[in-house]
């Protein structure tokens, strides 16, 4: 299970390097990650890494790297 989030965090991290600031929706699809959880997990690796920041607004959550 390590091994598959690393690679999803990876895809996570390329996805938002190429295009900046994106609510979850659209990191979901630009990383092309099938479920919500793998999705979380992978924001959540990146974050202990300290690599996210993460804001809420509302229903919507948008990423960014730092």
């Amino acid at each position: 299970m390590n091994e598959k989030i690393g690679t999803v965090a990876g895809a996570v991290w390329t996805a938002l390097n190429e295009n900046g600031a994106m609510n979850t929706k659209d990191l979901k699809k630009a990383a092309k990650i099938k479920t919500d959880k793998d999705l979380y997990l992978a924001m959540g690796w990146l974050l202990r890494e300290d690599k996210l920041d993460v804001t809420e607004e509302g229903k919507d959550i948008t990423v960014v790297l730092k």
